[in-house]
């Protein structure tokens, strides 16, 4: 079984070694180990998969996605604290680039999901 850290350094690898990775999360209560740890939240590890179904699917190249990330890593904070923040933003530019969806839209439909979660218990599944 490959491991999310695994398949970041194979994507990594795949781009030229032009993604940057991310930096590992320690999170003692779930006894992961360190070098394995690569999601602090679930929504981390949500973004990523939904970036490599993108993939498969043909949405965009590897090069398309190592520029857009590329780009907003870039203008990110320097400790690398809200890689996963420019790793969405980055899925974001690349769905409005293709045409897949607005700007608008993607807007739109994050704060539908923002309103859903704060009516939704803690622990519940949230639907829209």
């Amino acid at each position: 079984m490959t491991t999310a850290a695994q398949t970041l350094s194979q994507i990594s690898v795949a781009c030229g070694d032009a993604l940057p990775l991310p930096p590992t999360y320690v999170d003692g209560a779930n006894g992961i180990p360190e070098e394995e740890q690569v999601f602090a939240a679930p929504w981390q590890a949500q973004v990523f998969a939904m970036t490599v179904v993108l993939h498969e699917r043909g949405v965009f190249t590897w090069p398309e996605w190592a520029q857009a990330l590329s780009r907003r890593v870039a203008t990110g904070a320097d400790d690398g604290s809200d890689y996963y923040e420019c790793w969405a933003a980055a899925l974001e530019d690349v769905i409005a680039a293709r045409g897949i969806a607005a700007e608008e839209d993607v807007e739109r439909m994050t704060q539908a999901w923002h309103d859903a979660a704060g009516r939704t218990p803690h622990g519940q599944p949230i639907s829209l």
